[in-house]
C-alpha cells in the first residue's frame, strides 16, 4: 500500500518498460548482463524486482531532475500534486512549494492570485468551492435573509459559514462571509487566505470591492474592567443577545446603556417590518 493510499502497483504501472519500446530490450539486456534473472514462466520477461522503475534509480535522470519534475508537476491537478509529494522526499519538495500547490490551487477556478500563506499545509489539499466566501462588509439595515436573496444562496449556510447561531449574531460583526454559489465570479480574481475570527476556519476570500479594508476594526476598542462587564452582562439578559452583540451597541452609543436598547430596538422592529409579507 502506497503512502497516500493507493496501491503500488497502480502507482508505478507506469513507470514499468514496453517490450515493444526498443529502450525496454537495452534495460532488459543489461540487467541481465549484471546477473538480473529472467522469469521462465513469463516468456523471458524480467522479473518484477527488476522492471521496477524508481525515482532513486539513477538509470532514470529524468525522475530526480528537479527542472524535469517541476514541469510535470505543474500540470497536474492537486490530488495528484500531493500524491506526488508522497513518493520520496525530492519530488515532496517540489510538489509541496507553496507556488507549486498555490498554481494548482487556482487552475480549476481560473484565478488571477491567491494571496497569504495558511496556518496548515493541509489548506491546499481542498481546493472546492466550499474553500471560498466572499466577504461582505454589513451595513445598517442588512439582514441575513436579505443577503441570502442577494447572492443566491440559503440562509443556513450563512450562518453555518459564519458559525452564527442566530441571526442577530449579524449586529456583532463588520462583516459577513458568503457561501459562493456561481463559480463564474472567481474567474480571473484574487483571493485572501484569512483565518476569520467568527467562522474560526481559513478560508480563500473575495473582496468584491477589490481588496481588504484596512481600516482598524471597532472590535479593537472592546471594554475592559469589572464595572463594564456587570453592564454587558445586564443588556445581554435584557436584550437576549451574545457577547458582541451586545458590546455593539454599547460601543455606537458610547457607552450608554438606554442608547444601546434603544438602538438594539429600532433595529428590532425593522427587521420585522422587513420580514412581514
Amino acid at each position: 500500500m502506497g503512502c497516500c493510499g493507493d496501491d503500488d502497483d497502480e502507482i508505478l504501472k507506469h513507470l514499468i518498460p514496453d517490450e515493444e519500446d526498443p529502450f525496454a530490450g537495452t534495460l532488459k539486456n543489461r540487467l541481465n548482463t549484471a546477473g538480473a534473472p529472467e522469469d521462465s514462466g513469463t516468456g523471458g520477461i524480467l522479473s518484477d524486482a527488476f522492471i521496477v522503475i524508481s525515482p532513486l534509480n539513477s538509470n532514470f535522470s529524468a525522475l530526480i531532475s528537479r527542472d524535469i519534475l517541476r514541469s510535470i508537476f505543474e500540470r497536474l491537478p492537486l490530488p495528484d500534486l500531493a500524491r506526488a509529494a508522497c513518493v520520496c522526499r525530492l519530488w515532496n519538495s517540489i510538489a509541496s512549494d507553496r507556488e507549486m500547490q498555490a498554481r494548482a490551487f487556482k487552475l480549476p477556478w481560473k484565478l488571477k492570485d491567491v494571496v497569504g500563506n495558511p496556518s496548515s499545509g493541509s489548506f491546499w489539499r481542498d481546493n472546492g468551492l466550499g474553500r471560498f466566501a466572499i466577504s461582505h462588509r454589513l451595513a445598517r439595515g442588512d439582514t441575513v435573509a436579505g443577503l441570502a436573496v442577494r447572492y443566491s444562496v440559503q440562509v443556513m449556510d450563512i450562518k453555518r459559514l459564519n458559525n452564527m447561531m442566530s441571526d442577530h449574531g449579524i449586529h456583532s460583526r463588520e462583516r459577513l462571509l458568503i457561501p459562493i454559489s456561481k463559480p463564474d465570479i472567481l474567474l480571473d480574481g484574487t483571493c485572501y487566505i484569512e483565518l476569520d475570527a467568527y467562522a474560526k476556519r481559513e478560508v480563500a476570500v473575495l473582496y468584491l470591492e477589490g481588496a481588504p479594508d484596512s481600516k482598524v476594526s471597532y472590535l479593537a476598542n472592546r471594554m475592559t474592567g469589572r464595572g463594564k462587564r456587570r453592564i454587558l452582562n445586564s443588556m445581554k439578559r435584557s436584550m437576549r443577545v451574545d457577547d458582541g452583540t451586545a458590546e455593539y451597541y454599547l460601543s455606537i452609543t458610547n457607552g450608554d446603556p438606554r442608547a444601546a436598547f434603544s438602538e438594539f430596538s429600532e433595529d428590532l422592529r425593522w427587521e420585522q417590518q422587513a420580514r412581514a409579507p
